[in-house]
């Protein structure tokens, strides 16, 4: 994909608010299949109780703390989470492209975001209507990259785990 964008002649004016489009483009319709899958959330209503021990912050020696939510409220927090990412990457394209003058990252992020926004366990649920079962089963798990080595483990969601936090009495409180 960078060789691709390297043979791109961003010098052309033309050329250059194309791409700019393109990423404006994308990222509006990012914005979109966000907002409608909030909005296929609330529709739902799935008020089914959701269990799971959060893993302890990196670098803490406490064990993970017990969360008790339902699908809806954990969803909504999902795709929340998704869409703020979003807007940081917005926000660095912007600096990289306005202040540093790079051109080359605005094609790049015009399909990565997209591509990881229509392959997202909420949007592969509520906007494709796959079952949230196997990979899907919440609480999703954490996608591995380059600090999952170092925090551990995801949200565990088995019975031996929230039955060991809730007689240690870590958290419990229902989240609304």
């Amino acid at each position: 994909m960078m060789q691709v964008s390297k043979k791109i002649p961003f010098e052309d004016p033309t050329v250059l608010n194309g791409v700019r489009a393109l990423y404006v483009a994308s990222n509006v319709l990012i914005a979109a299949i966000y907002g409608y899958v909030l909005f296929q959330i609330n529709k739902k209503k799935d008020l089914t109780t959701l269990k799971y021990v959060e893993p302890a912050p990196m670098g803490s020696s406490e064990e993970g703390k017990l969360v008790t939510t339902t699908i809806q409220a954990y969803d909504a927090q999902q795709i929340k989470s998704s869409f703020r990412s979003q807007l940081m990457g917005v926000a660095m394209m912007g600096f990289m492209h306005l202040y540093m003058k790079y051109t080359n990252p605005l094609l790049i992020q015009s399909i990565i975001p997209f591509k990881s926004a229509i392959e997202a366990n909420l949007v592969q649920i509520h906007l494709f209507g796959k079952p949230a079962s196997g990979d899907l089963k919440r609480p999703f798990k954490q996608p591995a990259g380059l600090m999952a080595g170092l925090q551990g483990a995801g949200a565990q969601s088995d019975k031996k785990a929230i039955e060991a936090a809730e007689r240690s009495g870590r958290g419990g409180a229902k989240d609304e």
